[in-house]
C-alpha cells in the first residue's frame, strides 16, 4: 500500500532524507521512528503530497504521490501533529464540511459523519463548539476527519502527543482496531505505544533507515544482553578484569564503598554469568549482585539511534 524508493528531499545544500527505500503492505500498523529532525515529517508530507521529492518515486494505493496525488488523498488520510481545525464550527458541521472537501458523495455524508463520530466517541459532543473540547476530544475529532472518505492509508504523525493516559489508552485502542482494514504508518516518540499497537518498526536517523524490521526480530538481532556486576572489589578493578570478554563491552559503574560496580553488554542472549563468576574466583572478589536483563525496543532505539553506524 505505500512504497518508497530512492526517496530523496534537499533544502539548498542540507539533505532532510536520502536513498529511503521501504514497502508497506495491507492492514498493518508500522511504527515511524527517530529523533526531531531526522526527516519523519518530511517523508510524511511528501507520502501525503504536500511536499515534492527532489528525487526518487513515493506511491500510495499504487498512485504515484507526486504525478497522480488526487488519486493519491482519495485512498489517503493524513493525521498531522497539529491537527487543523475550525474552532468555531460544531464537530457535525466539521466534519461534514469535511466530507465535501474529501469527495464524498451526497448522499453518503450524513451516514459516513454519523458512522466516524460513533467509531471516534465523539458522537455524544457532535453539537459542541470544537474550540470548547478538550485536547484530547480535538484530536479525536481530527481523527474523525482523517477516516470521513474511508481511506485505505492512514499517515498518523503524534496522534498521542499531549493527552492525558486515559485519552491515550482510547486513542491507541481506536488505531488498533483500525488495522483490521486499514494500513497505518505511525510516528511516535513513545517506545511503549510502538510496542502496543505496531508490528513493525522503521527507525530513521539523519535522513537514512537505520533499521527495518518486526519488532520481535529487530529486538532480538540488535538487543543485547545486559549484565550488571558488583563484588567487593578494588575501584575499577570489575571493568579491567571483563575487558576481554570476546564479544563484550564493558562499562564502570560508580563504585559505592568498596563495592566496585560495572555493566558488561553481550551480543543477542549471551549468557555469560558462569565467565564472569570464574574471574570473579579467579581473583578472590566476593560477589554481591550479579543482575541480567534483555534490552528493550527503548534501549535498542536509543544505543542505535546514538551511534554513528549504520545497521
Amino acid at each position: 500500500m505505500i512504497s518508497v524508493a530512492q526517496l530523496t528531499k534537499a533544502y539548498g545544500d542540507v539533505l532532510a532524507i536520502q536513498d529511503l527505500d521501504f514497502e508497506i503492505e495491507g492492514n498493518t500498523v508500522v511504527g515511524f521512528l527517530g529523533a526531531n529532525g531526522a526527516g519523519k515529517s518530511t517523508t510524511m508530507k511528501i507520502l501525503a503530497c504536500f511536499l515534492p521529492p527532489t528525487r526518487g518515486t513515493a506511491r500510495v494505493g499504487g498512485f504515484d504521490c507526486f504525478g497522480e496525488s488526487v488519486k493519491v488523498r482519495e485512498v489517503l488520510g493524513y493525521l498531522p501533529e497539529s491537527v487543523p481545525l475550525y474552532p468555531d464550527m460544531r464537530v457535525h458541521e466539521y466534519l461534514e464540511y469535511m466530507a465535501v472537501l474529501k469527495g464524498v458523495p451526497a448522499h453518503r455524508r450524513a451516514v459516513a459523519t454519523a458512522e466516524v463520530m460513533a467509531r471516534c466517541h465523539v458522537d455524544e459532543r457532535r453539537r459542541s463548539t470544537i474550540a470548547t473540547l478538550s485536547k484530547g476530544l480535538r484530536q479525536r475529532v481530527g481523527l474523525a476527519a482523517t477516516l470521513i472518505h474511508n481511506p485505505r492509508v492512514l499517515i498518523l504523525d503524534e496522534p498521542t502527543i499531549g493527552l492525558d493516559p486515559v485519552e491515550i489508552r482510547k486513542t491507541r485502542e481506536m488505531i488498533r482496531e483500525l488495522a483490521t482494514d486499514h494500513t497505518v504508518l505511525l510516528s511516535t516518540h513513545i517506545l511503549s505505544e510502538v510496542e502496543q499497537i505496531c508490528s513493525r518498526a522503521i527507525i530513521i536517523r539523519r535522513g537514512s533507515i537505520i533499521a527495518d524490521a518486526d519488532l520481535s526480530t529487530l529486538v532480538r538481532d540488535q538487543g543485547r544482553t545486559i549484565i550488571d556486576v558488583a563484588a567487593h572489589a578494588p575501584p575499577g578493578a570489575l571493568a579491567v578484569a571483563f575487558a576481554g570478554l570476546e564479544g563484550t563491552s564493558v562499562e564502570p559503574l560508580e563504585p559505592v564503598d568498596s563495592e566496585d560496580r560495572c555493566r558488561v553488554s553481550a551480543p543477542g542472549e549471551a549468557d555469560l554469568r558462569a565467565e564472569i563468576s570464574r574471574l570473579l574466583k579467579k581473583n578472590d572478589w566476593l560477589c554481591l549482585g550479579l543482575e541480567v536483563r534483555r534490552e528493550t525496543l527503548e534501549d535498542v532505539y536509543v544505543r542505535i539511534t546514538q551511534t554513528e553506524k549504520v545497521l
